[in-house]
């Protein structure tokens, strides 16, 4: 998954990056009102973690801000992301305002890490309508376990290769652009291009040659996985 991770404490923001960036999640951070405004609108992502007490930057008036304004502008302009709320204000009616603003789910600080990780997993299943578990010819998906086994054999692939082939089945038969995949995988500072997108193609195409699923291009409009004889 591609995560915004939205926190301001430097010591939580660090063991939170950690934790999904381990996990194998790509993720970028902001720390003010400003720079959650800024990734949300620039870069899509399967998931946002947002605290709810925000610094201002230098170009806005002293004073926190309030991560629920951005929200409610990102739910303003359509956008329907995911988002689990973490934050210290965790009363009854500031619970409700969270969702209210239109966050997806609330968790109280302080929090488990991995209760943050299967949370996150169960609002992306519901917002794709993805399975834990994905079956496709001879390759199978353990989102879970973050694993694929193909003809029931673990299989290890490249880190870029196995977020192309994770997109691909989120959920399967979706046809995904270039644009799509480019978004998703490209860093903060660095956008993937044309040519590396196609060779992690090309590779991948190689490797699941007898497995009963291939990789097919749709001229103009993407890749589509599926089943193949």
């Amino acid at each position: 998954m591609r995560i915004l991770l939205v926190e301001d404490d430097a010591v939580l923001r660090s063991l939170m990056l950690r934790s999904l960036r381990e996990a194998g999640h790509r993720v970028d951070e902001a720390t003010t009102v400003e720079e959650a405004r800024h990734w949300w609108r620039v870069q899509p992502f399967d998931a946002v973690l947002l605290d709810l007490n925000l610094p201002l930057s230098s170009h806005e008036r002293s004073g926190l801000g309030n991560g629920l304004s951005v929200l409610r502008e990102a739910r303003a302009r359509g956008d329907r992301t995911p988002v689990l709320v973490l934050t210290a204000r965790d009363r009854t009616e500031e619970r409700i305002a969270g969702l209210d603003a239109g966050a997806d789910d609330y968790l109280g600080k302080p929090f488990d890490l991995n209760e943050v990780e299967a949370r996150l997993r169960a609002l992306v299943r519901r917002a794709q309508g993805v399975e834990d578990r994905v079956q496709l010819g001879q390759l199978h998906l353990d989102r879970k376990a973050r694993r694929f086994l193909l003809a029931g054999e673990p299989w290890d692939l490249p880190a870029r290769e196995f977020e192309v082939l994770w997109e691909l089945l989120t959920p399967p038969g979706r046809v995904v652009s270039k644009r799509q995949l480019a978004d998703k995988l490209s860093e903060a500072d660095t956008a993937l291009g044309d040519n590396a997108l196609e060779a992690f193609i090309s590779r991948l195409r190689k490797k699941l040659l007898g497995s009963g699923v291939g990789i097919r291009t749709l001229r103009g409009l993407g890749y589509v996985l599926e089943e193949s004889t």
